[in-house]
């Protein structure tokens, strides 16, 4: 299904927001799941979440990172121009029924999937804390938007030039040593981000959920490049996911299956730079 482009604009260096018009995406969206899109007919397929969804408009909001060849060939579109396939929704919603106090911590890019759940939890009368990490103010992506959506919104930057100088881990850990009890705490972003929140609610026996974005071709289940280990058990993050209980995921596999195709990545990175004309650095 083509996907017009109605809107595009820059949030942070190298970090882009597009609105596109799929009704029939938007007409069954929901917080936690995602699309797989190409930007050209010849392009690979990737898998994005849906940052936000507006059902009687017929639009999706992506959110995404110019970092390798896919990526850049997205970017050079503009508005007016067509994704040639936008599939969606893909995965399972996220389980927020009966939840009344939630943490939501996104880290960088993270920050747009964790929006959609913040804001779904703040209709439904749950109290949002929500806590955004970035390396620096230049990072920092949807500030007003999670604050809208939260009774507490906490900004945290690892050089201190945005919010409290420190990780999401460490505002969150002042408030679970201060005795908040959170119903759930979602984490969203890097690996050893989610892996570090995963730890510590484990150590305050906290429930603690988190998105998996691991490699992933068809979105179906089909293909099996997104597996990852849970309780010990094989699951797929395209149909089993993409989220899951963080105290039950095998981060270490995780990590390592991430970097299994880093040198070919890097080629095609490198290629797409000569090719579109970006800076390769």
């Amino acid at each position: 299904m083509k996907a017009p482009i109605l809107r595009k604009e820059a949030l942070a260096p190298g970090i882009s927001r597009m609105v596109v018009s799929a009704p029939a995406v938007a007409a069954h969206a929901a917080a936690g799941q995602f699309v797989i899109l190409r930007p050209a007919e010849d392009a690979e397929r990737i898998p994005l979440t849906i940052s936000s969804f507006d059902p009687e408009a017929g639009t999706v909001t992506i959110v995404y990172q110019t970092v390798g060849a896919t990526t850049m060939l997205l970017d050079r579109l503009s508005v007016g121009d067509s994704l040639p396939t936008f599939t969606g929704p893909l995965g399972r919603p996220s389980h927020l029924s009966g939840l009344k106090n939630a943490a939501v911590i996104g880290g960088g890019l993270g920050c747009a999937i964790a929006l959609p759940t913040a804001e779904a939890l703040h209709r439904q009368g749950c109290r949002v804390t929500a806590i955004a990490g970035f390396r620096s103010w230049e990072q920092v992506i949807l500030q007003e938007e999670m604050a809208a959506a939260s009774s507490r919104f906490l900004l945290c930057s690892d050089d201190g030039t945005a919010g409290e100088q420190g990780f999401v881990t460490g505002a969150l850990e002042r408030l679970l040593q201060q005795g908040e009890r959170f119903d759930m705490v979602f984490a969203i972003g890097p690996l050893p981000m989610m892996q570090a929140v995963s730890e510590l609610t484990r150590r305050f026996d906290a429930p603690c959920t988190v998105s998996m974005n691991p490699i992933m071709i068809d979105g179906t289940g089909m293909c099996g490049c997104c597996r990852l280990t849970v309780g010990g058990e094989v699951r797929f993050a395209c149909v089993d996911g993409p989220e899951f209980d963080g105290h039950q995921v095998d981060f270490a596999e995780a990590i390592r299956r991430s970097r299994l195709y880093r040198p070919q990545e890097q080629q095609r990175r490198e290629a797409a730079c000569r090719l579109l004309g970006y800076d390769p650095a």
